[in-house]
């Protein structure tokens, strides 16, 4: 199943400073909660202490070792579903406010991801016999404490359940990496089509830069089909972890190597050798910020969505390396803020590195604003 959360998609993103809504919650009350009794080494630089992290198991992965009565289960339902329910969108701050239909969804979401026999919760409860049990991947205290996070805390539904589903991939995520969005999907289907037409492309070395959960890289490696490399970097310790642990996961370690250090600097030895290059870097401008959704803002890593006073510092910076790091003919892909920022980073690459690059481009995303600029290394 692909899951699509319109709440987080980067549209979200670009509206700036506007005041964030809390819950608020209807007149009707509800119920409250009955009262209840690995990792494989990421290739990094040599000062990485990324390796002492862990990252955390998303819930549908985890052993299913809590053997729960199926009333019990049932409470913790009507618990949840009343608490969704009770969320009333605010006309002021729609955009911003939590909705109940998606809330909704998000619960049956988390039912399938924690519980093995999620059948019986969600709809056979009426011939199902409630002295059963049924086995969940977290505990019944655990999972109150989620939904309450995700309601009250606005925390993003994928950090509860630890994981994204991007492309064909289930990415593991957790706090401190970005959440891979829709959008970012067609840097993958841009590599795709080029590499389809063009061998060379498909036979050489490609670097994922800012990585975070590794989405990009994954994608680029799976469309390479077996053949070239990906070098995937992150500044994050903890995007490294996560990287190198979604990486294992579908068995990519002979295809990608993941790097710790900033931007470039863990490239040296691949300078002037790339066929490609990709990157969704931070591109919001530092006082859009506080104003965005609060699941964003309040929650995911700053690191990666703080891009300087005009949201460009990291941009610029992809500009410069790109033409020092891509081979002649080399390819390119950034992601940027929109419209204005796209033409902005195309026409510096024009000006300012005019005997660098050929063919720049502003590419749109799924809702038609220019999202992202391509070219390639003279």
């Amino acid at each position: 199943m692909i899951r699509i959360f319109p709440s987080l998609r980067f549209t979200s993103l670009l509206s700036a400073a506007k005041p964030l809504c809390s819950v608020a919650c209807s007149s009707s009350p509800v119920r409250e909660p009955p009262q209840r009794a690995s990792f494989a080494e990421a290739k990094s630089a040599p000062a990485s202490n990324s390796l002492s992290i862990t990252p955390k198991s998303p819930l549908f992965l985890r052993t299913p070792s809590h053997a729960t009565p199926l009333s019990e289960v049932w409470k913790w339902h009507d618990w949840a579903k009343d608490l969704a329910s009770s969320v009333e969108v605010s006309s002021s701050n729609s955009e911003y406010s939590l909705d109940s239909a998606i809330l909704l969804r998000e619960l049956k979401w988390l039912i399938e991801d924690s519980i093995v026999d999620d059948q019986l919760v969600i709809h056979k409860r009426e011939i199902a016999n409630d002295s059963e049990s049924v086995k969940l991947r977290a505990s019944l205290e655990e999972l109150y404490d989620l939904w309450r996070q995700r309601i009250e805390k606005r925390r993003p539904f994928q950090y509860v359940v630890g994981c994204e589903h991007w492309r064909d991939l289930v990415l593991c995520v957790e706090e401190g990496v970005l959440i891979p969005r829709p959008e970012t999907e067609l840097i993958v289907d841009m590599v795709e089509e080029l590499v389809t037409r063009d061998d060379w492309f498909k036979n050489g070395v490609w670097a994922d830069l800012g990585t975070g959960s590794g989405a990009i890289a994954i994608g680029v490696a799976k469309v390479l089909g077996g053949r070239g490399r990906v070098i995937a970097t992150d500044l994050s310790p903890v995007a490294i972890a996560v990287a190198g642990n979604n990486v294992q996961r579908y068995s990519l370690q002979g295809m990608i190597e993941v790097r710790e250090g900033s931007w470039f600097e863990p490239l040296k030895d691949v300078e002037g050798k790339l066929v490609g290059l990709v990157s969704n870097p931070p591109y919001i401008p530092s006082d859009d910020i506080p104003g965005l959704q609060a699941e964003v803002g309040r929650h995911e890593p700053k690191l990666a969505l703080d891009g300087g006073i005009d949201g460009t510092d990291s941009l610029i910076q992809l500009c410069h390396g790109a033409s020092r790091m891509l081979k002649r003919g080399g390819f390119f892909a950034f992601e940027t803020n929109g419209e204005k920022q796209s033409k902005m980073i195309v026409d510096y690459m024009t000006s300012d590195h005019q005997n660098s690059f050929s063919d720049l481009k502003i590419v749109s995303d799924f809702a038609g604003i220019g999202r992202f600029v391509t070219g390639f290394r003279l």
